[in-house]
């Protein structure tokens, strides 16, 4: 993957030729990433990045958001059970569907969630009338669907361990590892998801993300022994270290791409798509400092092929990975190609037109 030198050109005429722009991507996650770099590369006194600064801590005053566009999902709490029976694209209207009279007429409500399921498809049923689409055998959405679940009821945990002061967005956390340090947040969730892939499917070449300078990190170089520099905006590749396969090292290769890279760098690694083309792992991108990024994680679709899907994210501080509900009917998590308007909600962001991307990870060259 290398960045277009028109994406460079638009970086630098943006004053976006710095490190780690993207979802809360200050000055804690600066000092940690320049830690994690020393540990890493077994060096000290590197020199101050120039950052932007980020969004303010999610919570600020415990149970509070503010992140442009956010949405108060405390009172989302009290528009449970205010689901229109219709409006639901491919299901059934459910006055059609009434229980026997012993149940006092009342209609019957379709329950997603299955609170035994440990991996992301077992979880979470399809809508009625759709089907989930067919999986590459070893491909990305066979990865995310059997992905491992948390133990349902879990609660969205911080980096440091602790819970977050709001627990009302999400329906399901997927088991996908953390970190002890603020940096895994939403651009760097996706980059973990599909770094875990090419992990753990051999693809070690197609393991490269960029910087938000465009330097290019890539992960096959450092497993052989390279080590990255940082020096103001100019970074480099030196070679200090030894051939290194472990998990670990690649863990620690992650954390300096974590550090370094955010939703601005994403920017660079996507191009448009469209329902028609939807699949796991695209992405609603925002791009900025602050920005945002969900992932699409699982795809449905109906006889007439319009598209039901699930959205992730991570978000800051650094947290669970989580399955998010829909804010417009929280009882089911699916969200409907027909209900999508734009701006389009979710319950932390609201992303605007033209923000539905494929990245282009593992492929050769951004077109």
């Amino acid at each position: 993957m290398k960045f277009s030198g028109k994406m460079i050109a638009v970086l630098i005429a943006a004053g976006c030729l710095q490190m780690g722009s993207g979802c809360g991507q200050g000055a804690e996650k600066q000092a940690q990433g320049e830690e994690a770099l020393q540990e890493a590369e077994g060096t000290e006194g590197q020199q101050d990045l120039e950052r932007t600064e980020g969004l303010q801590d999610l919570e600020g005053t415990e149970g509070q958001q503010d992140s442009e566009g956010l949405q108060d999902s405390e009172e989302k709490e009290g528009e449970k059970g205010q689901k229109e029976a219709e409006g639901k694209p491919g299901q059934q209207d459910p006055e059609a569907e009434k229980t026997d009279a012993g149940e006092q007429g009342e209609s019957e409500e379709k329950n997603y969630i299955n609170p035994s399921g440990m991996t992301l498809s077992e979880r979470v049923g399809a809508p009625d009338g759709y089907a989930r689409v067919e999986a590459e055998a070893g491909g990305f959405q066979e990865f995310l669907r059997d992905y491992p679940m948390k133990e349902h009821g879990s609660p969205i945990l911080r980096y440091d361990g602790s819970p977050l002061g709001y627990q009302s967005i999400h329906c399901a956390i997927f088991d996908l590892p953390l970190g002890t340090e603020d940096l895994q947040q939403c651009a760097d969730s996706v980059i973990r998801m599909y770094a875990e892939y090419f992990w753990k499917t051999g693809q070690f070449e197609k393991i490269s993300f960029h910087f938000t300078n465009g330097f290019e990190a890539a992960y096959t170089k450092w497993r052989d022994g390279g080590r990255i520099h940082v020096d103001g905006n100019d970074v480099y590749w030196t070679e200090e270290g030894a051939y290194d396969d472990s998990y670990e090292n690649f863990e620690k290769y992650l954390t300096i791409v974590f550090a370094y890279a955010g939703t601005l760098s994403m920017e660079g690694e996507a191009e448009p798509t469209d329902f028609a083309h939807l699949k796991a792992g695209d992405v609603f991108l925002s791009g900025g400092s602050p920005g945002h990024v969900v992932m699409v994680v699982d795809v449905c679709e109906n006889e007439a092929g319009k598209k039901a899907f699930l959205l992730a994210q991570g978000f800051m501080p650094a947290q669970n990975f989580h399955l998010l509900k829909n804010p417009a009917h929280e009882d089911d998590p699916w969200y409907y190609e027909e209900e999508v308007k734009y701006p389009f909600q979710t319950p932390a962001y609201t992303f605007q037109e033209g923000s539905l991307k494929k990245l282009c990870y593992g492929e050769e060259e951004l077109r």
